[in-house]
This record gives structure tokens, sequence and C-alpha cells, in this order.
């Protein structure tokens, strides 16, 4: 009876790590991709850089994180005036995770707001 108890312990630990492998990059890429995007956001409301420039500089920082998006997925809207407007940037994307026995779908929507200070 005790070695039953060790195997299923033993296995227990091995597939819990193996979740944790897994389950974790994704979560963290996704909160790394949120920081850049406010960054990007505050950054952005009080200079004079275009939508369009954004939207490359989000991108960028996607690929680096290995985060699979599109520019299409990318929004940005700036209203109002520099510095007294805001900016609005957000996206949606899916993360395709193989678990065995049970294909996982990662469902993440980053986005932020950030208004001008005046």
């Amino acid at each position: 009876m005790g070695k039953i108890k060790l195997v299923i312990g033993i296995f227990a630990i091995v597939a819990s790590v193996y979740l944790c492998a897994e389950l974790i990059p994704p979560f963290f890429a996704n909160y790394q991709f949120e920081d850049a995007i406010k960054n990007e956001a505050t950054i952005s409301t009080y200079s004079t850089k275009p939508e369009e420039a954004i939207r490359d500089t989000i991108f960028k920082k996607a690929q680096d994180l290995e985060i699979p998006v599109t520019k299409d997925q990318i929004k940005v809207q700036r209203m109002g005036a520099q510095g007294t407007g805001s900016i609005i940037i957000e996206t949606n994307y899916t993360v395709h995770v193989d678990l065995p026995g049970y294909p996982l779908d990662l469902q993440f929507s980053p986005s932020t707001r950030n208004k001008g200070a005046f």
C-alpha cells in the first residue's frame, strides 16, 4: 500500500510541474505585454507619435514576447488634443496549449486607457 501512495504522489508532483511549465509562460508573457501597453500609452499620451507608430511599437513588443497577435488586432485610438486628450490601446489574442488529452485555448484581452494630465 505504501508503494502505491508513493507512485501516486510522485505522479501528482510530476503532473503539477508539467502543468505549471505549460501554463505559466503564456500568462507571464501576457503580463509583460500588458505592462508594455500601459507604458506605451503613458508615453504616447504626451508625445506627437501617430497611431500607426504606436501600433508598430506594440507589435514589435508582441513579437519579442512571441505573442500571436497581428497588427490588425492591435487597436489604437487617440481622442482629444495631445497632452490633454486620452489614448486607448486594446487587443485580443488566443494562445493554444496542447495538454495531453485536453487541448486548451487561453483567451487574453490586454488593454489600457490613459488620460492626459490637463
